[in-house]
């Protein structure tokens, strides 16, 4: 099966050569998008060996998505992963991703910081952000799933041709994990490790993000 790895960046220049880098040499086509980064996060990408997509405005890390999703189902990907610019997640979980998909178990599968103890997260997600997710998720979507705010996801191309999240900035993880629920899909959760370079989602950065869930459920 065809994979293409997504990566949204924005102002990633730090990290993006080396995340695409060892994507690639795991096997996988990349495609970047780039949502107009005022660094050198473009050119680093296409050095690395991903096709580079620009954004001529900045417009949010699921609007990226949307535009890298796209290009991956249009250039013959039969299964699409989303992955991140920032070195947090780790390549050789794409593996684990992307095997139930290819054993024809699962649809849609999403990696969760919460099913092993690899992952050690920040006190302030660990304990307030995430377990307030999780109710909403469950109070607004009926989702039960144990990560609630998962980025680190494939799905098929079936699915991808459907999966019309509108969200376009943190606030699609949520919408994407409520329109899989409810798409009808074999939805799988797999263990992940999640690195954390610096202290992680701020509370007033989790309350925006929990303010744009609501305001998408009310509109």
């Amino acid at each position: 099966m065809k994979i293409i790895v997504v990566i949204p960046a924005y102002n990633e220049s730090k990290w993006i050569f080396e995340v695409v880098k060892n994507v690639r040499v795991a096997g996988y086509e990349v495609v970047v998008v780039d949502d107009c980064s005022k660094d050198n996060t473009a050119e680093l990408a296409e050095k690395a060996g991903a096709i580079v997509l620009s954004h001529i405005i900045n417009r949010g890390q699921g609007a990226a998505l949307r535009t890298g999703t796209h290009w991956a189902i249009e250039n013959g990907a039969e299964v699409v992963v989303h992955f991140d610019a920032d070195g947090q997640f780790r390549v050789e979980d794409i593996a684990r991703l992307v095997k139930p998909l290819m054993a024809g178990e699962a649809d849609v599968v999403f990696g969760s910081r919460f099913l092993d103890n690899t992952t050690k997260l920040p006190w302030i997600k660990k304990n307030l952000i995430m377990p307030v997710g999780r109710v909403i998720n469950r109070i607004l979507f009926n989702v039960k799933l144990t990560d609630p705010q998962s980025g680190f996801r494939a799905f098929t191309s079936e699915v991808g041709n459907k999966l019309n999240w509108r969200q376009d900035r943190m606030a699609h993880a949520s919408e994407i994990l409520a329109l899989v629920i409810h798409g009808g899909w074999r939805v799988k959760e797999v263990p992940i490790t999640v690195i954390y370079h610096e202290f992680g989602q701020s509370f007033s950065g989790g309350f925006k993000i929990l303010k744009e869930v609501f305001l998408k459920k009310l509109s």
